[in-house]
């Protein structure tokens, strides 16, 4: 099937546009929209169960879309999705129902979180990223840029939290390559907007398996209380990752200012170890019974990553592939706005990531858009 634009991508047709409809029938895509799908229709089911809840009582259901059409773009990173159930907390064991009790020995006995009074979470995710070169209009090979690649991933973290610290220690299983089912999300969002076909995918990164290990500390720090209602916060973080889907260190820091801030540890990009969306007590304006459960704030932040391996950009560890000299020091700079009702927390940033490989013209920036829902 023709279409009229490129996505802003900046590149005319080189070769023939297949003459097809999308293909979205194969089944492992099928039973990653299935999960897809079950996941957005739990949130409606929730709101049936709407007494009031704690901190400590409560659930937290987040989904971020990440996309490079925010900023009019169609290149590098150019889309991601994440979808993550937070469990309440698991420090009183006797309380949890049986479906809760299964994970809670693994709690117990992992190191680093699970210092006592704490409130220890688990989480699971589902992760989907797309990347594309920039040049999506020829199907040829392009040397001197990224390679096509889909990551799809699903994650188990543990979480110990207390009112100035949070670290998470995260497990993620997944897949690189054709059955990540990258190809046919980017087409099918192309086509619900009616752009070009990329063309490229036949050259992307072969399947394999996908193992990582990953750890984060964040920080509450600097929670200066103004009047009516106002304040700021500072929330640094660094992280350490091992595997072959990415292997290297993050730093970072974001900044919180507005009114009624969320009782939290912010709002990041897509990756390991990022959702920290969940109230930490009582007193976060979402389920607060003293509070008005209203609330904006404005945040930024900055990041930076130290890789030493990348498998979007440094390709297959297990065969020859498709691959590119990556930086060795990438940094995010993330603008947004954060909107706060009862049970729910929206957030929208603006994202620039500087350059990730070497030869690239540009660094690249996309928008990101976070829900979470507490109950």
């Amino acid at each position: 099937m023709q279409h009229d634009q490129t996505c802003a991508s900046g590149f005319s047709p080189a070769d023939p546009v297949p003459q097809s409809e999308v293909n979205v029938a194969g089944l492992p895509c099928a039973t990653v929209y299935a999960i897809l799908f079950s996941v957005f229709c739990m949130f409606p089911c929730t709101l049936a169960a709407y007494d009031r809840i704690t901190a400590r009582n409560s659930s937290t259901w987040t989904v971020a879309l990440e996309n490079d059409l925010f900023a009019q773009t169609d290149f590098g990173y150019t889309g991601g999705m994440r979808f993550t159930w937070i469990s309440p907390d698991l420090s009183e064991y006797r309380e949890l129902s049986p479906e809760e009790k299964w994970y809670t020995p693994m709690v117990q006995h992992l190191p680093v979180v699970n210092k006592p009074g704490n409130l220890k979470t688990v989480s699971f995710s589902l992760i989907q990223q797309v990347y594309t070169p920039r040049n999506t209009m020829t199907s040829r090979v392009i040397d001197d840029d990224r390679p096509y690649a889909g990551i799809t991933q699903a994650a188990i973290g543990f979480h110990s939290r207390n009112a100035s610290r949070m670290d998470t220690l995260e497990f993620d299983l997944g897949i690189v390559g054709p059955h990540s089912c990258g190809e046919k999300i980017q087409e099918g969002i192309h086509d619900a907007f009616d752009c070009d076909m990329p063309r490229g995918w036949d050259n992307q990164l072969d399947d394999e398996p996908l193992f990582n290990l990953f750890f984060e500390r964040k920080w509450r720090l600097a929670y200066i209380p103004l009047p009516d209602g106002m304040a700021l916060d500072m929330i640094p973080h660094a992280g350490i990752g091992v595997g072959n889907a990415q292997t290297g260190v993050n730093i970072g820091a974001q900044a919180r200012f507005g009114w009624n801030l969320p009782k939290d540890f912010g709002t990041y990009v897509i990756r390991p170890g990022s959702d920290s969306n969940a109230p930490l007590d009582d007193s976060d304006p979402r389920i607060s019974r003293r509070l008005t459960p209203f609330g904006i704030h404005f945040f930024i932040g900055l990041e930076g990553f130290a890789a030493v391996w990348d498998v979007s950009l440094d390709g297959n560890i297990f065969r020859d592939s498709h691959h590119v000299e990556k930086e060795l020091f990438v940094a995010n700079m993330v603008a947004g706005v954060g909107m706060l009702f009862p049970r729910y927390k929206l957030t929208y940033a603006q994202v620039y990531r500087t350059r990730t490989f070497e030869g690239q013209e540009e660094g690249q920036s996309f928008g990101s858009l976070t829900l979470s829902f507490s109950f």
